[in-house]
C-alpha cells in the first residue's frame, strides 16, 4: 500500500484554529460500518449510541507545556538567536534529559546552550537521525515547576497563532490526570463531566488507560509504502482494572486512536510503537470515536483500518463538503 492512497484534499479554512466555547456543542459525523452509511449529528447526542455493557475507554495522559521559546547563549537581544525547543520524549528518570525537536535545526549543534528563562537553560548534548536533539536541561527548581512557569502548551503547527492562557485548560481533557503527552488525544476534549455523566447513566463503564501522546503519534511518515512505517515508541499502561471492564463488556468503545493503540498493543504497560494500518486483527475495539485527522497521517490510516479505507475517505469528503471543523480543536466521527 502507499501513503498517497491515504490522501483527501482539504480547504485550509476548515483547519479549527480556535476550540469552541461549549466543548459538547461539535458536529459528530456517525458512521456505520455494517451499512456503508453515515448521518451527521452532534456531540451532545453520544451517550445515545452507548448502551449497557459497553466499556468507554479514555486516554487519561495529561498534556505538559512542552515547547520552550529561548535564545541561543550570547544571542539573547538578536533576533537570529531565537530559539524554539520542543520536548518529545523523557529520557532520564530525573526528568532532566529529553528528546526534543529544535527550530533552527541547522544552527543548533552539540554543545550549545540555550536561555530560556530566568530558571531555565538547556544544553545541546547529542543530534538524532532525523534532526531529533537530546538535550539536558538545567532548571532553577523542581523541573516540573519550571517548565509549568517556562514552557508553552505545544499547539500543533497547523493552528497558526500563538498559545494563550486559555490553551491550558481548553487543550487538554476534563479526565486528564497523568501528565506526560505534548500533543491532546483530541477526541477527548469533546467530553464534560455532563457528558461522561450522561455516559454513565446509560449503564456503560468508564475505564481509563494512559499513552503519553509523542513522536510516534504526530510525526511525518517519511516513507510512501505503508509497510515500511516506523513509529518513535510512547509509553503507555493499560491498568488491569480496565482489563477487567474491556473483558466484562460486550462492546469497548475506545476515545481517541491513543485509547486504540494501547488496548491493541501486546502488553498492558511499556512502550509501543504499533503502526495500525489496514488488514490489522483488532482485538478489543468494537467503537471508536475519534477527530479527523491530517491526510497520509498514521492517525489516518489507523481510522482506515479500522473502518475500511473507501468508507473513511468517502465520510472524509462528505465532512469537507458539509464544513465540518478539521484537526484538534475541530469536529469528531464516531465509528459503529
Amino acid at each position: 500500500m502507499l501513503l498517497s492512497d491515504f490522501d483527501y484534499p482539504l480547504p485550509e479554512a476548515l483547519i479549527a484554529q480556535e476550540p469552541l466555547a461549549d466543548r459538547a456543542a461539535s458536529k459528530m459525523l456517525v458512521v456505520d460500518r455494517k451499512t456503508g452509511t453515515w448521518q451527521d449529528r452532534m456531540f451532545r447526542e453520544f451517550p445515545s449510541f452507548l448502551r449497557a455493557g459497553d466499556c468507554l475507554v479514555l486516554n487519561n495522559s495529561r498534556v505538559f507545556p512542552s515547547r520552550l521559546l529561548g535564545h541561543r547563549a550570547g544571542h539573547r537581544e538578536s533576533r537570529t538567536g531565537r530559539v524554539e525547543v520542543f520536548l518529545t520524549r523523557q529520557l532520564s528518570p530525573d526528568g532532566l534529559i529529553w528528546l526534543a525537536l529544535v527550530r533552527p535545526g541547522r544552527k543548533l549543534g552539540t554543545g550549545e546552550r540555550v536561555h530560556v528563562s530566568e530558571d531555565l537553560t538547556l544544553e545541546i548534548l547529542d543530534r538524532g537521525e532525523f534532526g531529533e536533539r537530546t538535550v539536558r536541561l538545567s532548571p532553577r527548581g523542581g523541573v516540573v515547576e519550571v517548565l509549568e512557569g517556562a514552557g508553552h502548551i505545544p499547539l500543533p503547527p497547523y493552528i497558526r497563532r500563538p498559545d494563550t492562557p486559555a490553551d491550558r485548560e481548553r487543550y487538554q481533557t476534563v479526565f486528564a490526570r497523568e501528565r506526560g503527552s505534548v500533543a491532546a488525544p483530541t477526541a477527548g476534549l469533546h467530553f464534560t463531566p455532563e457528558i461522561l455523566d450522561a455516559c454513565r447513566a446509560t449503564g456503560a463503564t468508564v475505564a481509563n488507560v494512559t499513552l503519553h501522546v509523542g513522536l510516534g503519534t504526530f510525526q511525518p511518515l517519511r516513507t510512501q509504502t505503508i509497510e515500511a512505517v516506523h513509529l518513535h515508541a510512547e509509553s503507555f499502561s493499560v491498568p488491569a482494572a480496565t482489563i477487567a471492564a474491556m473483558d466484562a463488556a460486550s462492546r469497548v468503545v475506545a476515545v481517541g486512536t491513543t485509547s486504540v493503540r494501547a488496548i491493541e498493543s501486546q502488553t498492558s504497560s511499556g512502550e509501543t510503537n504499533l503502526f495500525i494500518s489496514p488488514g490489522f486483527p483488532f482485538r478489543r475495539t468494537g467503537a471508536l470515536l475519534t477527530n479527523f485527522h491530517l491526510p497520509q497521517s498514521s492517525l489516518l490510516v489507523l481510522v482506515c483500518a479500522f473502518a475500511g479505507r473507501e468508507l473513511t475517505l468517502a465520510a472524509y469528503r462528505h465532512a469537507v463538503e458539509n464544513r465540518y471543523r478539521f484537526f484538534s480543536y475541530g469536529d469528531c466521527m464516531l465509528i459503529l
